[in-house]
């Protein structure tokens, strides 16, 4: 049995950590077009859990974003806390962003 806090191993979810770890500073990607470019249309779940589990730095998972404009939840603190991150990024406008 894998432990919970492992990160999936797949090559999804090589491809959706790859494709995160390019998204630059002030842009954001949301759920289901990580899914599209990472090769599995309608996947935007498997790369909510796959972004859940991710705690590697380097990945900055805070960038993908739900499809109806809200930030969604974050592993490091909260939707809070990715709300912040965007807004020190310049990725979205204080009084414009719903929270989760």
């Amino acid at each position: 049995m894998r432990n919970l806090k492992t990160p999936p191993s797949s090559e999804f979810a090589k491809k959706v950590r790859a494709l995160v770890s390019k998204i630059p500073k002030g842009k954001t990607m949301t759920y289901g077009q990580v899914a599209q470019k990472a090769g599995k249309p309608g996947a935007a779940r498997a790369v909510g859990y796959i972004m859940s589990m991710n705690y590697d730095p380097k990945v900055p998972c805070h960038r993908v974003v739900r499809a109806d404009g809200k930030v969604g939840d974050y592993n490091r603190g909260g939707a809070a806390r990715k709300m912040k991150l965007l807004q020190e990024e310049g990725a979205i406008k204080a009084a414009a962003q719903k929270k989760k």
